[in-house]
């Protein structure tokens, strides 16, 4: 990927940080780490790979989106609303009672949401079920998914695992979100799941680790998933819990802490200052 279109990218991911953090801010509650941590990840998917369209959010030949960490669709709402499926002043409205926008994705409510998740685990289950119904109407289009590290402690997370793995489903890409941090702490003292990587392979997936943040990262993991054949791939990603708002990175209180007024003005600030560096490159 060139340098320019890396740095467009950089810039659409930190204004869905800024969605994230206005939503959750107006709310007063919601899930900042893990949505600043998957920003650049989403932004990735829908703007260079998925094939999606505002205009008919239902078509039947897209490709499909599950967020089976629900908690984190701040992030999931501010690139659709970048990419014009719903205005994006809505975002103000998270989680207000008479919102179509709540706390977890809702698929009969938000336009270009394909599954309504919140329980962790069961996202993921579904979009194996997708993959799978896929190949059996003999359709093209891919799925894709996102884990949080501390969601594999489910043990629905592994069942999906063996599913996808017996049915082959070469057409689900599974995004584990690794930045080691759950609203409990630390993963390797609440209930470790490393080694990630190999428990995988061990089910039978093709693995690819990659960097959350670097879109050279995922361009090269999304391309071997699509290369791959017979076999799902996850994409073990190392992230960082609150990317890009210093006070919040690596801080599991903010998985689910929404900012004062005082935070939230200087998370802003913090991201309209790389927003314009980023600007001042291209």
């Amino acid at each position: 990927m060139d340098v320019k279109r890396k740095t467009e990218l950089a810039i659409i991911a930190n204004k869905v940080r800024k969605s994230a953090l206005t939503g959750i801010y107006n709310a007063k509650s919601g899930h900042p780490g893990g949505s600043l941590s998957i920003a650049d990840l989403v932004t990735y998917l829908y703007m260079e790979v998925m094939r999606v369209n505002p205009e008919n959010p239902n078509m039947p030949d897209r490709d499909r989106f599950v967020l089976s960490k629900g908690h984190t669709c701040p992030a999931l709402y501010g690139i659709l609303a970048y990419k014009g499926f719903f205005p994006e002043e809505d975002i103000k409205t998270l989680r207000k009672a008479d919102s179509y926008l709540q706390g977890h994705p809702d698929m009969n409510k938000v336009p270009g949401i394909d599954m309504s998740t919140g329980s962790l685990g069961q996202g993921i289950s579904a979009a194996g079920g997708m993959a799978l119904a896929a190949k059996l109407d003999g359709k093209g289009f891919r799925v894709y998914a996102v884990l949080g590290d501390g969601e594999l402690e489910e043990g629905q997370v592994w069942e999906q695992a063996m599913f996808a793995s017996h049915y082959k489903l070469d057409n689900l890409t599974v995004f584990v979100d690794n930045n080691g941090l759950q609203i409990d702490g630390d993963i390797d003292e609440v209930m470790s799941p490393n080694p990630i990587d190999k428990k995988f392979e061990s089910f039978g997936w093709n693995v690819v680790l990659a960097d959350a943040h670097d879109f050279d990262s995922l361009e090269k993991a999304v391309k071997i998933a699509k290369n791959t054949k017979g076999k799902p791939t996850a994409v073990i990603m190392k992230s960082v819990k609150g990317k890009n708002v210093s006070f919040m990175e690596n801080q599991a209180g903010w998985h689910g802490s929404a900012p004062n007024e005082e935070q939230y003005r200087e998370a802003i600030s913090e991201l309209d200052e790389k927003i314009k560096e980023l600007e001042a490159m291209i």
